[in-house]
Order: C-alpha cells, then sequence, then structure tokens
C-alpha cells in the first residue's frame, strides 16, 4: 500500500501490531517505513518535484518533538486508543474528499500533524494524503515518499532522544525487513494492474477493521 498510493504502512499494520504486540508501536513501524519510502525515492527519482515539500518538513520538526513528548506520557492503552482513533479519522477524512489546497500554510500544518501522528502512532500519512491528493502516480508516491523518509529518521531520532527505542523494536524491525521488501516488489506489479483507487478502499476497509478491533479490546 505504502509503495503503491504513497502512504499507508502505518493505517493498515499498526492496529494489527499493536493487538499483538503494543510495545513494537511505533518504533518498529517507522523502521519499517524507512525501508520503503528510500525504495520508493530510488524509484521514483525522475518523477520527484519537491517544490512545497520543504514547508511541509519545516512543520513537521515541531511536530516530530511533540509527538515524542506525548508518546513519554501516554500509557499503553492510551496509546492504542488515540491510535485506533487516529486510523478511523484518517479514515473518514479520505472518504469525504476534503482536499485543502497545497499552500505554504497548509503544508506546513500538514506536516505538523504528520509529525505528531507519525512519531506517536507511526500513523502520519492522511494529513499529508489530503494535501497531496491532487497529484497522481508516480510524483504523488515519490513526493510523499521523500517527505516521509526524512520525516521517519527525523522521528527516530526524537524517539531515541527520549528512550522509546528498545532492543525488541530493533529485532522486529529487522525480522520485518524480508516481509517489507516483499510488499514493495509486490507494489510493481499492483501499480500496473490493480486500480489504484480499489486498492485504497481495501485498504481503508482493512485499517478501520484493525482500528476498531483494537478500540474494543482496550474498552472491554
Amino acid at each position: 500500500m505504502q509503495a503503491s498510493i504513497g502512504f499507508g504502512i502505518g493505517m493498515l499494520a499498526a492496529p494489527v501490531v499493536a493487538l499483538f504486540d503494543p510495545s513494537l508501536i511505533p518504533g518498529t513501524l517507522i523502521m519499517s517505513a524507512t525501508v520503503v519510502t528510500f525504495l520508493v525515492v530510488v524509484r521514483e527519482r525522475a518523477s520527484l518535484d519537491l517544490r512545497g515539500t520543504g514547508w511541509a518538513l519545516v512543520g513537521r520538526v515541531p511536530g516530530t518533538v511533540a509527538g515524542a513528548l506525548l508518546l513519554l506520557w501516554l500509557p499503553d492503552r492510551g496509546l492504542a486508543l488515540l491510535l485506533g482513533a487516529v486510523v478511523l479519522g484518517g479514515v473518514i477524512s479520505a472518504s469525504v474528499g476534503w482536499a485543502p489546497i497545497p499552500r505554504r500554510r497548509n503544508l506546513a500544518v500538514a506536516g505538523a500533524a504528520s509529525g505528531l501522528l507519525g512519531t506517536a502512532t507511526s500513523i502520519g500519512g492522511p494529513p499529508m494524503a489530503l494535501v497531496l491528493q491532487g497529484s497522481e502516480g508516480a510524483r504523488l508516491r515519490g513526493n510523499m515518499s521523500a517527505f516521509f523518509l526524512v520525516g521517519s529518521l527525523m522521528s527516530l531520532v526524537a524517539l531515541g532522544a527520549t528512550g522509546a527505542i528498545h532492543r525488541e523494536m530493533v529485532d522486529a524491525s529487522l525480522l520485518l525487513i524480508v516481509p517489507t521488501v516483499i510488499g514493495y516488489v509486490a507494489s510493481l506489479f499492483v501499480n500496473r494492474f490493480l486500480d489504484p483507487p480499489r486498492l485504497r478502499r481495501a485498504s481503508i476497509a482493512m485499517s478501520s477493521a484493525g482500528a476498531v478491533l483494537l478500540i474494543a479490546q482496550q474498552l472491554v
């Protein structure tokens, strides 16, 4: 999903990972996102057009710091509920068709929101997807991936500085390198034959189901 439409690894995987081992959120998925976004940036480098992405990265800096601090204050149950709420919020925003104009202020605000949510929950895609949805295909994937590559590295530095990265996260991310690369390779075929809107709808449905199950697990 991340390599096909430019975002989604967090929305799709985070609720599932949190159901089994919440301690792996957000570090493990941010590390996995770094791998796949690097591969997409290399693949789509000819289509990169980074005008405006700089403003999003400016906003990402304070958002990343805020996300790392938020993670320090949240208990595991609070993080799980926040994660589920962020996924459902992303689903709603993706479904209503709201399309902010990608001007400097909106890009900076989206970057800040992406930094906060991405660092705290590993789900930073929806804010940037809303602002950049006017782009399509390789340009969208490349620009989104370039932003998330730099943003993920920022988040990892911030999480490391606050002590939120532990050995289990690193070990799990190393185990996930192979499936992450397999997903990237699969995207090469998906991009040719599968209708992107259909892939997005299916991914949103799966993300929603995972978020609902996660919230229900915390409330029962």
